[in-house]
């Protein structure tokens, strides 16, 4: 097979279609939004949500609790994930970048207690669990708060 003989799937590479070019595209005069109403007018149609004047779904419904717009999430990290640090390191959110844990870190970095840590490590973090605490103590380590 060389480069000229590829040729793309046979049905993924559709014509465009053109609206409202004539009778003879097919899809002349109404360019297929029908006779009149509200969908057929320029900027017609209604808003997301909205049910014709039924009360809609998302005011049904019943609200609970709280949500903080202005909360900052932070990102959470299991002492199991800190393993990968050698034995003394400093962890920080930037060494977690750089290993490969956290993808991104807008906010800070909680560290969670799930899993074990065997390595005495100085771990600095906006907050930590109360047996995320624990652990790195146990083993020998330190957990800062920034």
């Amino acid at each position: 097979m060389n480069l000229h003989e590829l040729s793309p799937a046979a049905g993924s590479n559709t014509k465009a279609y053109r609206k409202g070019r004539g009778h003879g595209s097919g899809n002349g005069k109404t360019a297929g939004r029908g006779h009149k109403g509200q969908w057929a007018r320029s900027g017609g149609g209604v808003r997301v949500g909205f049910e014709g004047g039924q009360m809609p779904l998302a005011r049904r419904l019943p609200k609970r609790g709280f949500h903080n717009i202005f909360a900052k999430p932070l990102e959470a990290v299991n002492v199991s994930a800190l393993e990968k640090f050698a034995d003394g390191a400093v962890v920080n959110a930037q060494a977690l970048l750089e290993k490969g844990i956290l993808s991104k870190c807008q906010y800070g970095v909680k560290i969670l207690g799930k899993g074990e840590i065997t390595k005495k490590l100085t771990v600095q973090a906006t907050a930590f669990s109360a047996s995320a605490k624990e652990k790195i103590e146990a083993a020998g380590g330190k957990a800062e708060v920034i």
